[in-house]
């Protein structure tokens, strides 16, 4: 009767008791019932963290979704890389005519003219800088 009752089964509700009684094998075993405490003991923990989880995407949607947001953040950036731009456009330009200049020049710098170029601002000012740059390098070193 059983063999009757077995063969008139569907075959998905066959697997599906099939599943079941694997389930239960499964949860039987020691450090399954071990995981699944740790896991209900970590419940609490879970459950905050999926909070701020979705409160934190719901509030990437709504900024990537803001376009006046967005234009904002763009045009501030553009406001602080614009100057940089341009001083970098600068001395770009310097270097490319000073460039030019020194093929050009058939000057020579002898041992007077070095001292005198001692004396020019704009080489004290690199000079200084140089001096600075490379104190804090051997500081970093040590």
């Amino acid at each position: 009767m059983s063999e009757t009752m077995v063969s008139t089964l569907d075959p998905q509700d066959n697997a599906a008791a099939l599943t079941k009684s694997d389930v239960l094998d499964q949860l039987l075993k020691p450090e399954v019932q071990e995981a699944l405490t740790q896991l209900v003991d970590q419940l609490p923990k879970l459950s905050e963290m999926m909070s701020l989880m979705t409160k934190t995407y719901e509030l990437a949607q709504k900024v990537a979704s803001d376009r006046v947001l967005i234009q904002d953040t763009v045009g501030g950036i553009q406001e602080v890389v614009k100057p940089l731009t341009e001083k970098v456009k600068g001395y770009a330009s310097a270097a490319i005519e000073a460039s030019d200049r020194a093929e050009n020049s058939e000057n020579v710098i002898g041992l007077f003219g070095m001292i005198k170029l001692l004396k020019d601002p704009e080489l004290q000012k690199m000079l200084r800088f140089s001096q600075a740059y490379l104190d804090i390098l051997g500081e970093r070193k040590k």
